[in-house]
């Protein structure tokens, strides 16, 4: 299935460690899940873990949602365990942390075989190597780890996120060149529902797929900041019902509230509704 079919409003960090919170993400509305054996599981608990994960993965339960496993660097005492290990589990994808080139992601896929790749983008070598790490032919996806770019930035957070702007640009435009999935970063103050609807909704205009997130408690939030407005759904609708309707007539130009109406709005709109019809059926 091409991954860029299946909607990615939500994606939700679980640690691989704790049984319970595997349990819970079984019934929350997340379009996908990414189970963690790096930031979320302490050191003493890595091992343990990876046997927790791979149980919990094969009991299945997790129904439509995407089932990403994020391993240790490959640089750690954990990381070539941890991606031997993943590539046995029912996952739907491998993601490696730090990748800053893709010699990164070619000695994760000598231990991973076939698996989809995915890639956390968070240093800034990563942000100038992006063209060529989305180039890499097992990489299905990429994710903003805009916490650790910003501690190598050693940027200041605003609200406006004007110093992340020039790596999320770079690898927005390498994931687009590719195909690729690309998800932005977590917004940390998970009460603040109203700051995650404003950085999620910057997000999605700039052109994000979804967004990661750290706390149930935010995926409401993310579902319906990236997901096709009922107006939006109605604009699409109409626009390719008049460009239809002047093709027919051998025409290549519509109007629709004043507005040209070209085949490129029209892909676009044919779009939406495929993305709409998607969350529709996922959501049943």
């Amino acid at each position: 299935m091409d991954p860029r079919s299946r909607p990615y409003r939500s994606v939700l960090y679980i640690p691989g460690s704790k049984p319970r919170a595997l349990e819970k993400a079984k019934t929350l509305p997340v379009d996908a899940v990414i189970f963690d054996l790096e930031d979320a599981v302490s050191a003493e608990e890595k091992d343990n873990a990876r046997e927790i994960l791979a149980a919990a993965l094969k009991e299945g339960g997790y129904g439509a949602r995407v089932r990403i496993v994020r391993i240790n660097g490959l640089d750690t005492q954990w990381g070539e365990a941890d991606a031997r290990a993943a590539a046995a589990m029912d996952c739907d994808a491998v993601l490696l942390p730090k990748v800053s080139s893709p010699a990164d992601l070619d000695a994760l896929a000598a231990l991973t075989g076939d698996k989809p790749l995915w890639a956390m983008m968070e240093t800034p070598r990563g942000m100038l190597n992006a063209a060529q790490i989305a180039a890499h032919p097992k990489l299905q996806g990429m994710v903003m780890g805009t916490n650790d770019l910003a501690k190598e930035l050693q940027t200041r957070f605003r609200p406006d996120r004007l110093p992340m702007m020039a790596g999320l640009g770079l690898c927005l435009l390498a994931a687009k060149a590719q195909g690729l999935v690309i998800v932005d970063g977590v917004y940390n103050a998970f009460k603040d529902a109203e700051g995650l609807m404003v950085e999620s909704t910057q997000g999605r205009d700039m052109g994000f797929d979804g967004k990661t997130l750290i706390h149930p408690a935010q995926v409401e939030v993310a579902n319906e900041a990236f997901a096709p407005s009922a107006e939006e759904i109605e604009i699409a609708r109409r626009q390719i019902s008049a460009f239809e309707e002047v093709e027919a007539a051998g025409q290549g130009v519509a109007v629709v509230d004043g507005k040209i109406v070209e085949n490129l709005h029209v892909v676009s709109a044919r779009e939406i509704l495929a993305k709409a019809d998607a969350i529709a059926a996922i959501s049943a």
